[in-house]
């Protein structure tokens, strides 16, 4: 896994609030691989790989969107890329940090984003 990128899963919420986390992410990793679509999805997906259109670290994507429900967040990757997506969703969400898990080269993190 490169020093950019990243794996987010998404549980709670609907594709919408999938959607709008992942949006939010875009500002500091570039668009990621595919938007969350299935709208009977329980858990989505998106995969970062912090090409060119990245931006600085901290950057967000355009306005922060509301949820509807909460939504659990799981990030993965380089602790640098970890701790850019963390931030990140800190400033465009209410959120509560649920722990991490540190690897030998990766690390994880959960949040809790609520409405």
């Amino acid at each position: 896994m490169s020093g950019t990128q990243l794996t987010v899963t998404l549980s709670g919420g609907g594709a919408d609030d999938a959607r709008a986390v992942v949006r939010a992410l875009e500002g500091t990793f570039g668009a990621p691989d595919e938007l969350p679509a299935d709208e009977n999805a329980t858990v989505h997906m998106a995969t970062f790989d912090g090409g060119a259109d990245a931006g600085p670290a901290g950057s967000t994507g355009a306005g922060a969107e509301r949820l509807s429900a909460p939504v659990t967040v799981t990030v993965q990757g380089a602790p640098e890329a970890v701790r850019r997506a963390s931030d990140t969703l800190t400033r465009a969400f209410t959120t509560r940090d649920d722990g991490a898990a540190s690897g030998d080269q990766e690390q994880e993190r959960q949040l809790l984003l609520v409405p």
